[in-house]
């Protein structure tokens, strides 16, 4: 038995196996990265599933529920890790010494919940599972002295748009559908759920409930909580299903306890999400911002621009070296990506003001002014092909991911961290960060990169995303790793940021995470840890230990 489609997807890194740069490609890389980073490159060969040993299961599925429990190398293999840079570095390197026992594949919640019966009786650590696609250990494999192995939980059966309020522009959706499923189910009803993560393809309902996910688009509805309705979620004390309500006022609610809890305290099966008429009118251009303050005008217009009211769909700032990589930019200016979406009205006004914004900041508007473009059908919501700056940004945003996996095959440190401040804090907040990981960076790798772009913006703050590239040492990569990380983390918390705004917390950010929660609430977390999980199955060391 093996996940549908398993044969496409890579065991080791990102998305589907064939999907990546093809060999001339994977060359070109090696040749461009030598020049950016100024030392020479050796690209080591991809892993192969037959050369990896695997352990031995040290547990055994119940017989209730061994026909949807797989032992199979492929299986257990890729479910050992996510996807973040020390995932994908232990793939790469053919280190699978710490997989599941067993894949189980529930098909219904009563199987969820027999699973999660099981376990606590067995002392069997359980770790959901959506796409797989965590950036920061979020799924890792790992049990403790207090458990007998590590199960994984893969919720991929648990796939269908269960129904459709149309009236209410809602559906009930079950949290092991992919995203492009999503689409597919919701698309003949003229419908969206409007949430386009990087790793849409290969990740899930649940996956983002469970991570406090941000979409594509840069403001107004910005992460899966503005979109959850209700949900239902299965834990080892029983079911919790909140109320189905457009708004509460009735306490605390019941859904915020599970958004970002990361499978550490229940199993999320499915949930009423909010839709939104799929769009038919678009518009967008790209913006320059030249001069070494470019970046920090582009900002400014960025501010000006969320604070307007308008909500652009797309508001992607790019510094100067961020914009040169994705092909939007030559490496002189900043550039800003900036788009527009509606189902119900044409966006001339819209992008009017939005330009008249750009221009009092300094911004340099494109000749022939911004590209508008009417698809009655509706068709091509977070797909359709963009021209320009714009559209180069969005395919190197897509590659990205499979571009990272050759980067590792060549031992090159290449990570992100995204964090959300406040515009007050902004300028001074940058410069601190960049400061402290480039210092990080030229002690750890004699030399590299940092770039910044925003992902996400807000009327009282933006989202910035700093991309690190810097030459490793080959079976150091890790531990180089870790210390930029270590330098990146504490420079966001000591000036005022978060610790992740899109990206979860899992393994990686969990120290961070702890000096960011308030203690109190830390205690009461773990009260409720304790309440819903009582032998401490689910997922330990995410969240709460």
């Amino acid at each position: 038995m093996a996940e549908p489609n398993a044969e496409k997807r890579s065991f080791w890194g990102w998305g589907f196996a064939n999907a990546g740069p093809d060999a001339a490609q994977q060359e070109g890389i090696r040749k461009t990265t030598e020049g950016r980073l100024g030392t020479a490159l050796e690209l080591a060969d991809e892993p192969r599933l037959e050369a990896i040993e695997l352990p031995a299961p040290g547990l055994t599925p119940p017989k209730s529920l061994a026909k949807r429990c797989t032992t199979d190398p492929f299986e257990r293999a890729g479910h050992t890790y996510g996807k973040s840079f020390r995932d994908v570095v232990r793939g790469a390197r053919g280190d699978f010494s710490k997989p599941p026992d067993f894949v189980a594949y529930p098909e219904d919640e009563a199987e969820v919940a027999a699973l999660l019966d099981w376990a606590s009786d067995a002392r069997a650590v359980v770790v959901p599972y959506g796409g797989g696609s965590s950036v920061v250990g979020g799924v890792e494999c790992v049990g403790s002295d207090d458990h007998r192995g590590v199960v994984t939980l893969d919720l991929s059966r648990l796939d269908a748009v269960l129904e459709i309020d149309r009236a209410s522009r809602a559906a009930r959706i079950q949290a092991g559908i992919y995203g492009p499923a999503l689409e597919n189910a919701l698309r003949p009803h003229g419908l969206t759920l409007r949430h386009f993560p990087q790793s849409f393809e290969f990740s899930t309902l649940g996956g983002w409930i469970a991570t406090r996910s941000g979409g594509h688009y840069a403001t107004l509805y910005t992460h899966i909580d503005d979109f959850v309705e209700g949900m239902r979620v299965i834990t080892p004390s029983g079911t919790v299903e909140s109320r189905r309500l457009p708004g509460s006022g009735a306490g605390p609610s019941p859904d915020r306890l599970f958004l970002g809890s990361e499978g550490s305290l229940g199993v999320i099966t499915e949930a009423w999400m909010r839709l939104q008429d799929r769009p038919t009118y678009r518009a967008s251009a790209s913006v320059r911002f030249t001069g070494k303050d470019g970046f920090l005008r582009g900002a400014e217009a960025v501010r000006a621009l969320v604070q307007s009211g308008l909500a652009p769909t797309n508001c992607r700032l790019l510094d100067a070296g961020e914009a040169a990589q994705s092909g939007a930019g030559g490496g002189e200016d900043s550039v800003l990506v900036l788009g527009f979406e509606s189902a119900d009205h044409p966006l001339d006004a819209w992008m009017t003001r939005a330009s008249e914004i750009c221009a009092d900041a300094g911004g340099i508007l494109p000749e022939g002014g911004p590209r508008l473009q009417h698809a009655q059908d509706g068709s091509g919501t977070g797909g359709a092909q963009r021209e320009g700056a714009a559209g180069a940004w969005r395919n190197a945003f897509l590659q990205a991911p499979y571009i990272r996996d050759v980067l590792v095959r060549m031992a090159v440190i290449c990570e992100t961290f995204e964090t959300a401040v406040t515009w007050d804090q902004f300028p001074e907040f940058h410069a601190s960060v960049t400061a402290a990981v480039q210092e990080a960076i030229d002690r750890v790798c004699g030399g590299g990169t940092v770039n910044c772009r925003f992902t996400h913006a807000y009327p009282d703050g933006a989202a910035p995303y700093y991309s690190v590239m810097a030459p490793g040492r080959r079976g150091s990569e890790l531990e180089q790793w870790g210390e930029i990380k270590a330098a990146a983390g504490e420079a966001l918390i000591a000036h005022g940021g978060t610790i992740t705004h899109h990206h979860a917390v899992g393994r990686d950010h969990r120290p961070w995470y702890d000096q960011q929660r308030p203690e109190l609430f830390g205690r009461a977390l773990a009260a409720a840890k304790r309440e819903f999980d009582p032998a401490h199955i689910l997922n330990p060391g995410v969240i709460i230990d």
